[in-house]
């Protein structure tokens, strides 16, 4: 893939997010100040919805949210699998898609089609209902990944990677300081090591987006 059609991908990820109201780079209360308390931890991976050994009711709806997000994320899995390519992977157990493995297959393949909702956005109307369904996040901790995520990769040599920024209650991805014509050679060796010793500090559903 070319440095070019990564950034094509990022950018497609962004729309997409961009596109559906409260999702997964803002919080249900809206902005960075808004506390901890009710906020689903965004690195424990769902359950199936049921609860075992009788426990406790707000666990059970917590875990009913996850079920319902790593679900609708299946249908967009199997939309993708039937429209684009039967090697699209499964999400992770959390319900984020895994971008790890749809790049290697956008790498492997060539195919734009599959780091977007299809061809056509054949698959959005499942993208975007899966991304409604995700739960809360906590902004300040996206906004404290992303960060920790920019210094390790300026660490690890790519000097030009930027710092996300809060804008609005919003979290603003960094990396390439100019998307529209990539200034990051996102291919390089230098770049794939930084991305592979910084990868951990992204949470997760935030892998890929800057």
């Amino acid at each position: 893939m070319t440095q070019k059609t990564r950034s094509r991908s990022r950018a497609a990820r962004l729309a997409l997010l961009i596109a559906v109201p409260a999702l997964a780079l803002t919080t249900a209360c809206g902005g960075a100040e808004s506390s901890d308390e009710g906020v689903a931890s965004v690195s424990k991976a769902p359950s199936t919805g049921r609860t075992k050994d009788g426990g406790d009711s707000s666990q059970a709806g917590s875990s009913q949210g996850k079920s319902a997000f790593y679900d609708a994320q299946m249908k967009f899995v199997q939309c993708m699998r039937k429209k684009i390519t039967k090697d699209y992977p499964d999400p992770k157990l959390s319900g984020h898609l895994d971008w790890t493995k749809i790049n290697e297959l956008q790498d492997r393949t060539g195919n734009d089609d599959v780091a977007k909702a299809g061809r056509g956005g054949a698959c959005a109307s499942e993208m975007q209902k899966a991304m409604s369904l995700e739960p809360p996040r906590d902004t300040q901790k996206d906004y404290e990944s992303m960060l920790a995520h920019a210094k390790c990769m300026r660490a690890h040599g790519v000097s030009k990677f930027t710092n996300p920024q809060l804008q609005d209650g919003n979290v603003i991805p960094g990396g390439d300081p100019n998307p529209s014509s990539p200034e990051l050679q996102q291919d390089s060796p230098a770049y794939k090591q930084a991305t592979q010793a910084c990868k951990d500090k992204l949470l997760d559903g935030l892998d890929g987006m800057q």
